[in-house]
């Protein structure tokens, strides 16, 4: 995934130059004239690390270590109101995510996948993981008590986030040897779910809860589906 962290490195840098940039835009004491920009958004860079949890999982299923998720981007605002503290915002960013559980995902000499719960007395490993790498395009409903020379407020943002998975991944290391997959066809490609973040200034909690399965009809366990969703907690970070 070189590309993939030369694009994330490009982000932040970008994030870096925008908050200097915003930073030596806003009036000091030493200013004679402070100037007010009463047509103010809240366009911003965001950058988040969450705990990603699976819902509505299969029998026997559990996971394991820190399953973590990166997401990185930046969010157009478009004020609803004169006092523009709400607003409709649209953004696009990137996504990386992984779970740490004990299905093993093996590919079958036809081609196709299998999912099976690995039982302890049966199979040891110290590594057994899928990840996705995804686009992610947030729309949000906001509500913040900003006004146009105030920028640390309190915020209540909440929406819809559509992600398409461009790559995939699952890893598996322990006693049968090393199993690699990459980009599994049963990994929905269109994920879909509800967000929530709120808090004050920089650092706001952030909850994710994913509307449609992570797997399709076709990935199953001893015939019922791996029908199971994704929950992200963490901190969300805005820069303006």
């Amino acid at each position: 995934m070189k590309h993939l962290s030369l694009l994330f490195l490009f982000f932040v840098g970008m994030i870096s130059c925008f908050s200097q940039e915003e930073r030596d835009s806003i009036p000091t004491e030493n200013d004679s004239i402070a100037i007010v920009d009463t047509k103010y958004r809240e366009d911003q860079f965001y950058l988040s690390v969450t705990y990603n949890l699976l819902s509505q999982v299969p029998d026997g299923l559990a996971q394991s270590g820190f399953s973590s998720g990166f997401h990185l981007g930046f969010i157009r605002d478009f004020p609803l109101n004169e006092q523009r503290n709400v607003a409709i915002g649209v953004g696009l960013g990137l996504s990386s995510n992984s779970y740490n559980q004990n299905m093993l995902i093996a590919e079958q000499p036809n081609g196709d996948y299998s999912y099976t719960i690995i039982k302890e007395d049966s199979i040891s490993f110290s590594k057994n993981k899928f990840s996705t790498y995804m686009v992610e395009m947030p729309l949000e409903f906001r509500w913040r008590t900003s006004t146009a020379s105030e920028y640390q407020f309190w915020r209540i943002y909440t929406g819809l986030k559509f992600s398409y998975v461009f790559y995939n991944s699952s890893k598996f290391d322990g006693s049968i040897g090393t199993i690699k997959n990459s980009n599994i066809d049963n990994i929905n490609r269109l994920r879909y779910g509800l967000t929530l973040g709120a808090g004050y200034s920089t650092w706001n909690a952030h909850i994710y809860y994913g509307l449609n399965s992570i797997f399709d009809k076709d990935a199953k366990i001893d015939g019922h589906s791996v029908d199971m969703r994704s929950i992200k907690i963490g901190l969300m970070f805005y820069i303006l």
